[in-house]
């Protein structure tokens, strides 16, 4: 039980590369017509069962650590960048699978926000600073995983075998960008709260 939250971890991460190698054959495949729409629709449902499945073991691994006291260096390090590479892995997998400005804008600003911060704390480590993970900042990684996965939902509409109801289908893609643009904005507080805060503790030593 104590290796749980770990194996999951990893798991997590074995499932990022294959739902980012899913949605790229399925962009390339669909783009160049090397490929049946069964196959794309396929892929496209298992990329998104793949990230739902991952979204779950984020909070899992974490509860399940908490609850049976099984923390671990190992797993403060994989926890947050598997997160990372989950979070990054779905925006690009997106944008191969079709290059849209509503999803390519909100993205781009998600991918700047977090590898800023990542480098961030490579810059202060040495130094002795930490930037603790705050609850907004928790927050915003629950808000992400739920815009992508509401954003690929509507994406792979046709794969899902629901009607072709444009006015259904076009007020579900509003919902989910409005989302997803939300999710944007909650990352870029969080990214400029990080630097205020670093920036104190830089003044103060």
């Amino acid at each position: 039980m104590k290796a749980l939250p770990n194996i999951m971890t990893g798991l997590r991460l074995l499932l990022c590369l294959a739902l980012f190698a899913a949605l790229a054959a399925a962009g390339w495949g669909l783009r160049h017509e090397g490929m049946s729409l069964a196959a794309g629709f396929a892929l496209c449902r298992f990329a998104f069962a793949a990230f739902v499945v991952a979204a779950v073991t984020d909070f899992l691994d974490g509860w399940l650590a908490r609850r049976y006291d099984a923390t671990s260096l190992l797993g403060a390090i994989l926890d947050p960048i598997a997160d990372k590479i989950l979070v990054c892995g779905a925006i690009l997998g997106l944008m191969a699978v079709e290059a849209e400005p509503s999803v390519m804008l909100p993205g781009g600003i998600i991918l700047f926000r977090e590898f800023a911060v990542s480098a961030l704390r490579e810059v202060l480590a040495p130094r002795g600073v930490k930037l603790p993970v705050t609850f907004l900042a928790k927050t915003k990684t629950a808000l992400q995983l739920f815009a992508l996965a509401a954003v690929m939902f509507v994406r792979f509409w046709p794969a899902w075998g629901l009607p072709l109801d444009f006015r259904v289908f076009r007020q579900a893609e509003l919902a989910a960008h409005m989302v997803l643009w939300l999710a944007a904005l909650v990352t870029v507080w969080t990214g400029i709260e990080y630097a205020l805060s670093a920036r104190k503790a830089l003044a103060r030593g």
